[in-house]
């Protein structure tokens, strides 16, 4: 694996803060980036994973301000897996490229689109597309605005990705679209966008605060009539109201949404807010949901919780096979989610408490006696150690605290000593 020095000696930069400058313009020349990913691959020819999520977590990822996050490989898995193979899919928000990375490794003759608003992870995203010889569009810029500040074709060559700037998106009607959007950041939420073909069939836009059903909503509409989704996100958009409420019962009434994936807490490196997977898909022919409780199917590393691969292989079994599992799964009717007033909150559908174990009040009754035992004799041992004890001056208080403190324990005890003497060795206290 590579690391961030190997990185920064590749690319020619002293600090990390400089790779995403110096990498655009490496990109700009054909035969530089061509050499670039030579010497890259040299020192690491594994392509089905990205290689800079660390790289790029560590150095430039801003949790507080921007609400970004890379996407753990073991999520990575499990928002891929749900989707299947296609011809073409969509990441929008794609970073780096994580989870594009995944499909194609996946999908190597199909063709992707990616949208990312970041400045400094566009370079590192066309780097990880062209050297893979990849089919793409990229789009650079606010992916709920529309507002471009350039746009990318990639093609393939014989070796790596030929890149050109281009002036306009095609349409995209993904076979899939995949998505780890920044949480719960605020958006330009203006009426007009209600106009919107992606917004107008939900009669209410996402809050001004909260534009997580915003990201959802542009996903979805760049979806093929038979398209499938899945979109990582806070639990939130699961039970919140309001404006949230009347665009998830729509979504819900539309029977686009397949499933809802409870991830693990703490499986984000930046951040402990726990997280969830939603499946969507158009023209569902059944009309019920799957709720899959996966909180507990991780390995903890330190403060973090890693999805390893035998709890990847768990839920993407139970998703695909749509199994009822106690306390781990479970499908849910329309007709129960509406009672629940469309709240989708995994604990209403998939009951996870455990009981406890009845008390043996004999057995505990018995220990705390045994306990108490073990006081008493520790206390006596104690007063007895106490009772040696003698102060050179024998009129001091010392002494008396002494005595006092030893009568204590043997009287708290019920136990009666002889009479304490002075006569013979005594022991001064320092």
């Amino acid at each position: 694996m590579l690391s961030i020095s190997d990185i920064n000696n590749l690319i020619g930069v002293d600090e990390s803060f400089h790779a995403s400058y110096k990498l655009s313009e490496i990109l700009e020349q054909k035969e530089v980036r061509e050499d670039l990913f030579n010497r890259f691959l040299k020192k690491e020819s594994d392509l089905s994973y990205d290689w800079f999520t660390e790289y790029f977590q560590a150095e430039h990822s801003d949790r507080k301000g921007k609400k970004q996050d890379f996407t753990p490989d073991g999520i990575i898995k499990i928002a891929s897996g749900v989707l299947g193979p296609v011809d073409s899919n969509a990441d929008i928000c794609a970073g780096t490229g994580g989870l594009t990375i995944k499909r194609y490794s996946e999908n190597k003759d199909a063709s992707f689109y990616c949208e990312e608003f970041s400045d400094r992870a566009m370079p590192f995203l066309l780097f990880n597309l062209a050297i893979r010889n990849v089919d793409a569009t990229v789009f650079h810029g606010d992916s709920l605005t529309r507002e471009a500040k350039s746009i990318y074709k990639l093609s393939k060559s014989d070796i790596y990705s030929d890149i050109e700037k281009i002036s306009e998106i095609p349409e995209i009607n993904a076979e899939t679209t995949i998505m780890n959007p920044p949480y719960s950041i605020p958006w330009d939420a203006k009426k007009e966008r209600l106009q919107e073909d992606r917004f107008k069939d939900y009669e209410v836009l996402a809050p001004k605060a909260k534009a997580d059903y915003a990201f959802l909503l542009q996903g979805l509409h760049m979806l093929k009539e038979n398209g499938v989704m899945s979109i990582i996100l806070p639990h939130g958009v699961l039970f919140r109201g309001a404006a949230e409420g009347k665009i998830r019962q729509k979504l819900l009434e539309l029977n686009y949404i397949d499933a809802v994936i409870g991830l693990p807490p703490k499986a984000f490196i930046a951040t402990d807010i726990p997280t969830v997977i939603l499946v969507l898909k158009k023209n569902r022919c059944n009309k019920d949901v799957l709720f899959i409780d996966a909180s507990k199917e991780c390995v903890k590393s330190g403060s973090y919780n890693v999805i390893e691969q035998d709890n990847v292989n768990k839920i993407l079994s139970i998703y695909h096979e749509r199994e009822i599992v106690d306390k781990f799964s479970n499908v849910i009717t329309f007709d129960e989610i509406l009672e629940n007033d469309f709240n989708l909150n995994i604990p209403r559908y998939v009951d996870t408490f455990e009981e406890e174990e009845p008390i043996d009040l004999t057995k505990n009754l018995n220990e705390l006696q045994e306990i108490d035992k073990k006081i008493r004799e520790s206390e006596i041992e104690l007063a007895s150690m106490l009772s040696e004890l003698v102060s050179s001056d024998v009129n001091s208080s010392v002494q008396e605290e002494i005595d006092g403190l030893s009568n204590y324990f043997y009287q708290r005890n019920n136990h009666f000593p002889r009479k304490k003497t002075y006569k013979g060795e005594q022991l001064s206290l320092l």
